[in-house]
């Protein structure tokens, strides 16, 4: 979440300290007490609108500086501060409770949760009404990564493009976008209902702009097409210049990526991807326009060619080319795996967005396309990165054509249509989602299966006595709790929201090495499952042909692959620490010799840009924290071009947390199907898996205490 400077804290105590009014009817408690009954009451209406979610927000963020300014008051009695600290418990509880009907709330509790304009003004007018000096707080001096901008390059091959181009200048021959400025909407907060109106969406809303009907399926090379790829390279040729295209994995979106850049005649192109991607970019490149030249940058970019149409570069050497890439005259920009950069904080998001906003100060309309199968991870507000990157928003509102849209909605977010009209006029910004199951057909189905397994011998044992351990921790903290509480609040029965408290707690001190804690423990099940399912592996290879086995951890892959040498099955091994040379010759070896019966894969180095279609069987030898990485993974057999039905198998032991995990992993699956594909109200809310493990582990724990 995002947090005041040092200083202002500082000042902010010092204000406090000197002109707190001492009566109890004074101060801020009464006017967060009044407030937190407000939000209280609208949500049991089952109205958790943006300004009601906004209050919610600032009445937590208070409570917890007072909760902390009380602390340090050394002028306060300790009747006094236990009194206050008393009257905090009660607003704490409230907020809780709260939550528990509407379990989004929680985001907005986040340490890296987004505090929007209003909430500032919000919080700052609440202050002011307590008889505090507010300050206003200072613009932000920008992160300025002195190491990086020292080790920047220009290769040799761009500075010889620029020479022979001593005149490249920007370019704003096509039309530029349109400077809206609000109007009916001045003064409302949009983004935040923007978002909301996704994670709202109606049952069967639609998921995609309108597309265009092609002329043709054929590419300009003669290869064939889809139906839905065809149409948006139709859409770019007519003019449309963003685009999130969000199409399920494998329904090939880096030939529509390409072929939209050559429609538009988007050269030179940029195309900023994961590593483990690189060298299939520049292959599709050839395939699919192969009168278009490309190239990789690797490190200093001492073998790029700066005459290239595309240029491919991964994310984590952005930052050593950020200065020549701002000022080459890209027409275009492709991020893959877009997904990679929905936290705004990190370098590689900060990395993106620059080289965004430089490319579009030089060209008018450049094509710019985000590229992700499961643009939705953990949030709604995964969305914000990559609607900026596109520049449909900024910082603080919606930008040109998405703001007309919604002034000629003639509603506001109060209105009960805004909703509907916000959502479709983002879509129509350029937003494509498709279904394999709705274009398709010819796609065989897939299916995920569970294989249980019982973890037997002293690994069993241990990791089941490492369980009892977690839980009987946890347990006491619960007790611990319930006897210094000092609300006066009874529960009866278990306290459920005490129990997520408590969870909370436990997840966010996991970092301390005394004792087990979920993110071992689960790694400790995948390493003592890891024989069981490689031994599951070698009998499908020999039953079925190929298969695929994914992991998540080194160890668990060296113990798959010893198996897998004893018993004389060849495999090929992709792993995240690997050149590009070596990785694709390692898919090359399991692609095309029938003797390599196994890939042997990491699952955040495999699972994305990958074509493994010539299995039709993969085996999940660990669980992950995110549905998304087990359809990435799955969608690397699943995918055009497979001719069998697509089996997953997936291992899970038996009386341990894999059974909860996976079962939480099939919940969290709703949040993409509900903000993009119109699954209503049948599909779960965002949750975090860390969180709601240990909240089953404890509840369980204390169901079986009675």
């Amino acid at each position: 979440m995002a947090r005041s400077s040092q200083r202002g804290r500082s000042q902010q105590r010092r204000s406090r300290s000197g002109n707190r009014p001492r009566r109890d009817e004074e101060g801020i408690i009464p006017i967060l007490a009044r407030a937190v009954r407000e939000v209280e009451s609208a949500v049991q209406r089952r109205s958790a609108a943006p300004d009601v979610r906004t209050k919610y927000q600032v009445i937590a963020l208070l409570a917890r500086e007072e909760r902390n300014r009380v602390k340090e008051d050394e002028e306060l009695s300790d009747a006094k501060r236990a009194d206050e600290l008393k009257r905090l418990d009660g607003i704490a509880t409230i907020l809780a409770q709260t939550a528990a009907r509407d379990s989004t709330l929680f985001t907005l509790l986040a340490e890296d949760a987004e505090i929007s304009e209003s909430a500032k003004e919000l919080r700052r007018d609440m202050l002011r009404r307590a008889g505090y000096e507010v300050e206003e707080e200072p613009e932000p001096e920008p992160d300025v990564d002195l190491g990086a901008a020292q080790r920047r390059v220009v290769p040799q091959s761009v500075i010889a493009r620029q020479l022979a181009n001593p005149f490249l200048v920007p370019d704003f021959s096509a039309a530029a976008p349109k400077n809206v400025q609000p109007r009916r909407l001045a003064g409302w907060e949009l983004l935040e209902p923007l978002f909301r109106s996704f994670e709202q969406a109606d049952k069967g809303a639609p998921s995609s702009m309108e597309l265009p009907e092609p002329t043709t399926l054929k590419s300009p090379a003669g290869r064939d097409l889809m139906l839905h790829q065809a149409q948006v390279i139709t859409a770019a040729r007519e003019g449309h210049r963003t685009f999130l295209l969000a199409d399920e994995p494998g329904l090939g979106k880096t030939a529509q990526a390409l072929l939209a850049a050559e429609a538009a005649d988007a050269y030179p192109l940029l195309v900023a991807v994961p590593n483990v991607v690189k060298t299939n970019w520049a292959r599709e490149v050839d395939l699919w326009t192969p009168n278009r030249t490309a190239t990789v940058l690797h490190g200093d970019g001492l073998d790029a060619d700066g005459f290239a149409d595309v240029f491919v570069v991964n994310y984590e050497i952005l930052d050593r080319h950020l200065g020549w890439l701002g000022t080459h005259g890209f027409r275009g920009m492709v991020v893959d795996e877009a997904h990679y950069i929905k936290n705004k904080t990190s370098q590689r998001s900060q990395n993106v967005l620059a080289i965004a906003d430089r490319i579009r100060s030089r060209y008018a309309r450049p094509l710019m396309m985000a590229l992700t199968g499961t643009p939705l991870i953990n949030d709604i507000e995964d969305f914000r990165a990559i609607w900026q990157f596109l520049g449909w928003i900024d910082e603080k509102k919606p930008l040109g054509d998405l703001m007309e849209a919604l002034e000629e909605t003639g509603l506001v977010p109060t209105d009960p249509g805004f909703f509907r009209g916000a959502r479709q006029a983002v879509l129509e910004q350029g937003i494509v989602r498709r279904r394999k199951i709705d274009v398709a057909a010819d796609i065989p189905a897939r299916r995920v299966a569970d294989l249980p397994v019982e973890l037997e011998g002293e690994a069993g044992r241990s990791i089941r006595k490492a369980e009892e351990e977690l839980a009987r921790r946890m347990v006491a903290r619960y007790d611990k709790a319930l006897e210094t509480r000092t609300s006066g609040v009874v529960v009866e029965g278990i306290d459920h929201e005490l129990v997520r408290r408590v969870a909370v707690w436990e997840r966010e001190e996991q970092s301390d090495k005394t004792g087990e804690n979920v993110f071992g423990m689960l790694r400790r099940i995948g390493q003592a499952k890891a024989g069981l399912a490689a031994d599951y592996t070698a009998q499908l290879a020999r039953n079925v042909g190929k298969v695929v086995f994914f992991a998540k951890h080194i160890d668990v892959m060296d113990i798959a692959e010893e198996t897998f040498e004893s018993r004389g099955i060849r495999y090929s091994s992709i792993r995240g620490d690997q050149t590009s040379t070596v990785r694709q010759q390692n898919i090359d070896a399991f692609t095309n010799d029938p003797e390599v019966q196994v890939a042997v894969c990491s699952l955040t180095a495999a699972g994305v840009g990958l074509n493994l279609q010539v299995a039709s069987n993969l085996v999940l030898a660990e669980l992950s924290w995110t549905d998304a990485e087990q359809t990435q993974a799955i969608d690397r057999v699943h995918r055009i071009g497979q001719t069998e039905p697509v089996t997953a198998w997936r291992v899970i032991a038996t009386q341990t947390l894999d059974t909860r995990i996976a079962e939480l992993i099939d919940r969290k699956a709703g949040l993409a199907a509900r903000a993009l594909d119109g699954a209503g109200e049948d599909a779960e809310g965002a949750i975090d898996l860390q969180t709601e493990a240990l909240v089953g582990l404890l509840t369980a724990a204390l169901e079986k205490r009675g």
